[in-house]
C-alpha cells in the first residue's frame, strides 16, 4: 500500500488558461485551479488530505491558506482513511491572511482578513466570515450569512456581497507585470499539469 502523503506530494497543479498564479505562491499537492482565479505571491494553497478543487473567478490574497488538512484526530498513516476532495465555488474572495479548511464552499462568498474557518464548515453562497472572526463548528451557514465583531456575531443580509470583477481584472492586468506566473495552457480550457 503506498503512503497517502507520498501520493499527494507527487500530484501537481492544475492551472486553467486564464488564471494568474505567482511563482512565489505555494501550491502543493493534487489542486486545481479555475480560469479568472487570482493567487497572490505568498499565498499557499496546500492539498494533504485529499484533492482541492478551486473554481472560477476567485480571489486568494497574500499569506491566505487554503488546506485540506487531516483532522485532529486522525493521522495520515492511517489504513482506510478515504480521501476528502476540497471544492471551492466561483467568485470567492480569500483575504490577507486568512485560513480556510473548510471542504464546501459555494459562490460569492468573503473570507476576510485574519479569519478561520474550520474543516466542518459548509458556507453555501454569499457568505462574509468578518476579520479575526472564527468559525470552527460542524454547520451549514445559510445564504447570506454574516459573521462579524468580536463575540462572532450572526445576522442574514438581504443581498450578496459585490462581485469582485473588477478588481480581479485589475490585477490579471497589473501582477504578471511585477511576477512571474506558474505556466498555464495557452488558449485552451483544459488545464496542464504543471
Amino acid at each position: 500500500m503506498s503512503d497517502p502523503k507520498q501520493t499527494m506530494a507527487n500530484k501537481s497543479a492544475q492551472i486553467a488558461a486564464g488564471a494568474v498564479v505567482c511563482v512565489e505562491s505555494e501550491v502543493r499537492g493534487d489542486v486545481t485551479i479555475g480560469a479568472r482565479t487570482v493567487v497572490h505571491p505568498k499565498a499557499r494553497i496546500i492539498a494533504e488530505a485529499g484533492p482541492i478543487i478551486i473554481g472560477e473567478g476567485n480571489l486568494i490574497e497574500e499569506q491566505a491558506l487554503i488546506i485540506n488538512s487531516y483532522p485532529e484526530n486522525i493521522m495520515p498513516e492511517s489504513e482506510g482513511v478515504e480521501p476528502k476532495t476540497m471544492i471551492i465555488g466561483t467568485n470567492n474572495v480569500f483575504e490577507v491572511g486568512c485560513v480556510s479548511q473548510a471542504l464546501k464552499i459555494g459562490d460569492n462568498n468573503v473570507i476576510e482578513s485574519k479569519a478561520d474557518v474550520g474543516r466542518n464548515v459548509i458556507l453555501t453562497s454569499g457568505c462574509i466570515i468578518g476579520a479575526c472572526c472564527q468559525v470552527n463548528t460542524c454547520e451549514v451557514l445559510p445564504e447570506n450569512t454574516v459573521v462579524y465583531g468580536l463575540s462572532c456575531i450572526r445576522r442574514v443580509q438581504s443581498e450578496k456581497p459585490q462581485s469582485q470583477t473588477l478588481q480581479l481584472d485589475f490585477l490579471m492586468k497589473i501582477l504578471p507585470n511585477y511576477h512571474h506566473l506558474k505556466k498555464t495552457v495557452k488558449g485552451s480550457g483544459t488545464p496542464l499539469r504543471n
